[in-house]
């Protein structure tokens, strides 16, 4: 167990040899032998930040051994003063775990979609063909073939649960980690992950940039410029970047050595086919070629595919390894997700933004002889936009949508739900308002016909439905085999 000595001496810092027991910037996770790291809050529009030097006390009394933090304090145990908390409870949590990258060969994945099942695809090419590799998404955390739920709705945890996580899979004799440092959400992701420091002390073997869609997350970054420089760190934090050929400023981020995926990319695809159960294409890379089979809906995801396989061929799986591993690849939780697909089609997708509701109806559409039934909602605490957005392409695209609650917080649902509806109604849509989600989804499957798609949007993987300051267990897939029963399917 290190000392507080042990952890102080990295900054120059004189304190006692005191065991500690575990690291923290939550005073409500304080055990006795616990550090505390307060820090200030994250700054955002919707809400006024917290400020973690405010609960010191509560943390002293909780048995906190020693205290950090940016301001000056006087205390009754060992306070560190630093310019920067964040980063101070990085490299305290990497030397508390023992550095365990040192150990492992890391990948990180970043973008503003796909990031989750270009990491969930990664990894899986990854553990097929050089042994045993770790995971840590949106969608839940890997340590070989055990899965382990998500943690909240970050995708990537605090830098406590970031090293404690590392340090267990080398501690099992992973050889590698992947972790997705973004959510499409607008919460902290992964761009949130670096500009909050959260991996600080990280290089990463491979750095892997999917994509770029500058009017995500302006909430918490401000401007598009800033956006794409928090990503960008990914790229600076790298070995070898793996950028798709389409992303801005890409001769910028071509200064470093890197391997380039989609058209005009040195890793591409040809002849796409879109089927029922999946895609089709020619895969060209510069170890060879084949043909190569996803089973996933969506055209989109052929750049999550190319990504995947682009950063799994320069860490040396074999083209054929790719290929087999492509064709295998299980899917991810929430993400297209079937759960009924007869008489009807019922799909879990965590479609949340206009933009990637639009993507997800249009992937359906073909595939549905009858008609595209839309369950969504909209977060609250989050840009408003997104309300209009949602509401617009559900009018557009689907031919009737109930709206519904999704993680509404602090603000008033209905409120939420009518800037929906009037969205939908400039749009001449056909809608339902249903407040409570599993009476929307149950209404949804209990008017499906044979040849009906009913897509739940939004949720996906998540494991809570935040209804003011309470998060209620939740299961989208569960909620929707209920409906099923409740109709008399199986």
């Amino acid at each position: 167990m290190p000392t507080l000595k042990e952890l102080f001496a990295l900054f120059g810092k004189e304190a006692p040899e005191v065991p500690v027991r575990g690291l923290t910037l939550d005073s409500r996770r304080v055990e006795p032998g616990f550090v505390f790291v307060a820090v200030p809050g994250v700054p955002l529009p919707h809400r006024k930040p917290l400020d973690g030097h405010d609960f010191v006390p509560e943390a002293l009394a909780r048995g906190a051994v020693a205290v950090v933090g940016e301001k000056p304090l006087a205390l009754p145990v060992p306070y560190l003063q630093v310019a920067d908390g964040r980063q101070a409870l990085a490299l305290l949590a990497r030397r508390f775990h023992g550095e365990p990258d040192r150990k492992l060969l890391l990948v990180g994945v970043t973008g503003s979609k796909g990031k989750s099942t270009t990491a969930s695809l990664l990894h899986h090419l990854l553990k097929r063909a050089q042994g045993g590799s770790a995971l840590l998404s949106t969608v839940g955390l890997r340590l070989g073939e055990e899965a382990r739920p998500p943690v909240g709705h970050f995708t990537t945890p605090e830098a406590p649960e970031v090293y404690a996580f590392l340090r267990e899979a080398a501690d099992r004799g992973l050889k590698s980690a992947v972790l997705a440092r973004d959510a499409a959400r607008a919460r902290r992701d992964a761009s949130h992950a670096l500009a909050l420091k959260r991996v600080e002390g990280l290089t990463f073997r491979v750095g892997v940039f999917v994509n770029f869609y500058p009017d995500d997350h302006l909430d918490f970054h401000g401007t598009a410029e800033a956006y794409f420089r928090a990503k960008a760190l990914l790229v600076e934090r790298s070995d070898l970047a793996v950028l798709a050929r389409s992303l801005p400023h890409f001769p910028r981020l071509a200064q470093k050595p890197h391997l380039s995926f989609g058209e005009g990319g040195e890793v591409y695809a040809e002849g796409l086919r879109e089927t029922p159960e999946g895609l089709a294409f020619r895969l060209h890379t510069p170890w060879g070629s084949g043909e190569a089979f996803l089973p996933l809906l969506g055209a989109y995801n052929l750049e999550n595919a190319l990504a995947a396989s682009a950063a799994a061929l320069a860490l040396g799986v074999g083209l054929e390894a790719v290929l087999e591993g492509l064709a295998t690849f299980p899917g991810v939780p929430g993400r297209m997700e079937g759960a009924l697909k007869a008489p009807f089609r019922v799909v879990i997708d965590f479609a949340h933004t206009g933009k990637s509701l639009e993507a997800a109806l249009k992937t359906l559409r073909p595939t549905t002889p009858g008609r595209l039934l839309l369950v969504v909602g909209a977060a609250g605490e989050r840009d408003p936009q997104r309300r209009v957005d949602i509401g617009r392409v559900a009018a557009r695209l689907a031919d009737k949508t109930f709206f519904t609650e999704e993680d509404h917080r602090g603000e008033d649902l209905f409120a939420i739900l009518e800037a929906m509806a009037q969205a939908a109604r400039a749009e001449g849509g056909v809608y339902e308002l249903v407040p409570d989600r599993e009476e929307a989804i149950l209404k949804a499957i209990l008017e499906a016909r044979p040849g009906d798609t009913v897509l739940l949007a939004g949720k996906g993987h998540e494991a809570t439905l935040e209804r003011g300051q309470v998060a209620l267990p939740w299961n989208e897939r569960e909620a929707a085999l209920k409906a099923l029963r409740a109709r008399g399917l199986p």
